[in-house]
């Protein structure tokens, strides 16, 4: 009886760690869509835009190598307090900036590398804590949760922020998240009590940790050149975030509520294909399933993002690029447990987001500056009448659209590339 209550109890706090913290990443997503908005109508600059997101990255990919060992040695529950009341003061100081008419694209940049450095921390503290409140037998719930509420952010964000944006402007939308990061805190602190397991630990060393799970990769190529095909997808994926905005927005028949509408179609492509990969049975080949998914992905939404003319035409394409992304992570994820042994997955999982995320800032960066020195020049500099003027669109947003036709190419030529190498293809050998 004492353990059943016990398993009860972990999971009704599990419960309520998952719906706040959800709520607050509603909130977050919010805010972070609504300052890409409202960044764009300051500067009118992809390059300008891509720099929000780099700028959170760019932390994570520098210190997530140590973040696993780091959060081992410090009281779980204090680290998610700490990093969820640092958040709400980064929030705050982007309200009073904009209340006093202060506020620079600056200010953000700064207050986005701060909020990275602590999301770098948060993210293992929360596996952590998920795992001491989750009884054995809720595993698959939990995993179905969480992904349900990942979705759903993706889903609701855009809309909402867009609604609230245009309704009562942004000052409105940081309350929001104010108000669901104040939520979150409150539950971790007067709700949330980590059972045995949860204590701080001072065991091991953080560069032997790091210099161990990078050492068990380079042993192991298959997993490596796995990681480094993730890698290269990373690039493409976010020279496409990069460069999004800039089209959408700038383009005849575009604007903050096709924005909005987009990132909707994409979160509810994002649901379904996490329902899919739930029902779908394990496949023959994970490997197979993995690069037929990218390919589908990086092929037919990049080329209808660039073909396209109207609205609902990149709205069919974000339902197509992402449709299948949830089912490759499943086949992903599948594979990394099947071939890391359990004792490492920490630290080797902290190096595989190194190697597999270091991309993502600097595609950011690539892709805005691609936009605004290379192809929005370039168009602007055709004949009405060229090939590439017609194919594409004149006007604003006609360079974004050449490098989405860029990238299609790219994206596909790099899943062929993968597809071939052998070291990946050898994962099929063992799995189970």
């Amino acid at each position: 009886m004492k353990s059943k209550s016990f398993e009860l109890n972990g999971w009704n706090q599990f419960l309520m760690l998952w719906g706040t913290q959800a709520l607050s990443a509603l909130g977050s997503a919010m805010t972070s869509f609504a300052l890409v908005v409202w960044s764009y109508q300051q500067e009118g600059s992809a390059l300008t835009t891509a720099g929000l997101s780099a700028a959170s990255y760019a932390p994570y990919v520098l210190l997530s190598i140590f973040a696993g060992s780091l959060v081992d040695r410090r009281d779980k529950r204090k680290t998610l307090i700490l990093c969820d009341v640092f958040a709400a003061m980064t929030t705050l100081a982007v309200l009073v900036l904009l209340k006093t008419g202060h506020l620079q694209i600056w200010h953000l940049y700064v207050l986005n590398a701060l909020n990275g450095l602590m999301n770098t921390l948060q993210q293992p503290a929360t596996e952590l804590a998920v795992n001491l409140l989750t009884p054995k037998e809720r595993v698959q719930q939990v995993g179905g949760l969480r992904s349900l509420s990942s979705s759903l952010v993706t889903l609701l964000s855009p809309g909402l922020a867009t609604a609230v944006l245009m309704l009562a402007g942004l000052e409105a939308v940081i309350a929001i998240d104010l108000i669901t990061c104040a939520g979150a805190v409150g539950c971790i602190l007067f709700i949330i009590r980590l059972p045995e397991g949860g204590e701080a630990s001072t065991e091991g060393n953080l560069l032997q940790s790091a210099r161990e799970g990078l050492q068990w990769l380079t042993g192991h190529r298959g997993v490596l050149d796995m990681i480094l095909f993730l890698a290269a997808i990373n690039l493409i994926a976010s020279i496409y975030n990069a460069a999004l905005p800039a089209m959408v927005l700038s383009r005849p028949g575009g604007g903050e509520a096709e924005l909005g509408v987009l990132q909707m179609f994409t979160g509810a492509a994002n649901l379904a294909g996490s329902l899919l990969a739930t029902l779908l049975p394990a496949p023959k080949s994970r490997v197979r399933v993995i690069c037929n998914s990218l390919l589908f992905s990086m092929s037919f939404e990049n080329l209808l993002l660039a073909l396209g003319r109207h609205a609902w035409i990149w709205y069919f394409g974000a339902v197509l690029g992402w449709l299948f992304i949830p089912v490759m992570n499943t086949n992903i994820a599948a594979l990394m447990r099947l071939h890391i042994p359990v004792e490492l997955q920490g630290r080797v999982y902290a190096a595989r987001n190194t190697l597999q995320f270091f991309t993502i800032p600097v595609g950011y960066l690539l892709g805005g500056w691609l936009v605004d020195r290379v192809c929005e020049p370039l168009m602007a500099g055709l004949a009405g009448d060229a090939l590439l003027v017609r194919l594409l669109g004149p006007g604003k947003g006609g360079g974004a659209a050449l490098l989405f036709l860029c990238i299609a190419a790219a994206g596909v030529l790099v899943c062929l590339v993968f597809r071939r190498d052998r070291n990946m293809w050898a994962l099929e050998e063992n799995r189970k």
